[in-house]
């Protein structure tokens, strides 16, 4: 059985930084591609990014681009998203997914159970 697990979410002040983590167990992380989307209370899931299985492509969404970076530690089995200048508009609950192809849609075939991010004013 596939699972995802986000954790590392929290309240921050605006322009502060948190790191998610998002542990896989039941898959090898590095022969998925890993992507992060999120979600704002009445609002879309919205592509945040997403690395290759090798870790050698990544691309991020336009409103998160220099802020958030995406890394892994295959040992672990687990991707990171490294949030950088916070504002409060970044506040959402942060997914992670997993799937043989990197793309930007929610086709994913696993997904974690979220993190909230919390920025405050």
């Amino acid at each position: 059985q596939v699972q995802l697990v986000e954790s590392g979410g929290g309240l921050v002040q605006d322009g502060g930084a948190l790191r998610l983590s998002c542990a896989a167990s039941g898959l090898t992380f590095s022969t998925y591609a890993r992507a992060w989307f999120r979600q704002a209370p009445g609002k879309e899931r919205e592509f945040v990014g997403a690395m290759t299985g090798g870790g050698d492509y990544t691309i991020y969404g336009d409103s998160v681009k220099g802020r958030f970076t995406i890394s892994r530690d295959d040992a672990k089995n687990t991707v990171y998203l490294q949030l950088n200048s916070l504002r409060f508009e970044d506040t959402a609950v942060y997914y992670c997914a997993a799937d043989r192809y990197v793309r930007r849609s929610m086709r994913y075939e696993y997904w974690g159970q979220g993190a909230q991010v919390t920025v405050s004013s």
